[in-house]
């Protein structure tokens, strides 16, 4: 079972994560109104880039924005949650040690109790994340099963992880179902809510080009839209 998860199942779903998010990206750009978003943008190229690359820079800092200082707590959790899911898959040393041994990919590595700071912050992160969309009506009445699940596809990795890693009672289980588990988030990614990964930066940077062009944009430095 192991051959098998870190085998075949391991290039299917990275096959399966990296056409996807190709097509996600491709889809995107092709569903724009191109005779509304490509007003001026072939004449102030310069004021677009800046715009969108601004508006992207801005949003992926803590209270760089409005928004996020408005709700500082939330701030916190989103970002917690988000470095973690990032970093730790990326920069884990089990990782890493299994990249080189299966296809000879090395990367920097984080210590251990980084990576357990950061697994547990994950999870934290996550239950209250869920009591915020339980406990606030304007979130709960947008809420569906279906995000309960996005949630649980993006932890899942974390816990077996982590329970692997406490070395808990039957590990290779634990082992295997933390494999399992990351490629089916792996394959999650280009079909769910996930993909806002990239989405986030496709849609930031449309909205930063045209509002950084049009609408004011180009009278107004200090705006990030």
């Amino acid at each position: 079972m192991y051959e098998l998860v870190t085998g075949p199942l391991a290039w299917l779903a990275f096959a399966v994560f990296f056409i996807g998010v190709i097509a996600r990206i491709v889809l995107y750009i092709k569903g724009l109104d191109w005779k509304l978003d490509r007003v001026t943008y072939t004449v102030n190229v310069s004021y677009g880039i800046r715009g969108a690359l601004r508006s992207i820079f801005v949003w992926l800092f803590p209270f760089g924005t409005h928004s996020w200082r408005s709700y500082p707590f939330m701030t916190i959790l989103v970002f917690t949650f988000h470095i973690g899911i990032l970093i730790t898959p990326v920069f884990l040393i089990a990782h890493n040690v299994m990249l080189w041994e299966r296809w000879g990919i090395r990367l920097w590595t984080i210590p251990e109790p980084v990576a357990d700071i950061l697994t547990i912050a994950v999870m934290v992160s996550a239950v209250f994340l869920i009591l915020r969309r339980i406990a606030l009506p304007e979130v709960r009445i947008l809420t569906t099963a279906y995000d309960y699940l996005v949630i649980a596809i993006a932890v899942l990795p974390f816990f077996t992880g982590y329970m692997a890693h406490i070395q808990a009672p039957d590990y290779r289980f634990w082992l295997i179902l933390h494999i399992l588990s990351g490629e089916i988030m792996l394959v999650a990614i280009p079909f769910t809510k996930l993909s806002h990964f990239v989405n986030f930066f496709l849609s930031r940077g449309q909205l930063g080009m045209d509002f950084g062009i049009k609408r004011g944009g180009m009278k107004n430095k200090g705006l990030a839209w």
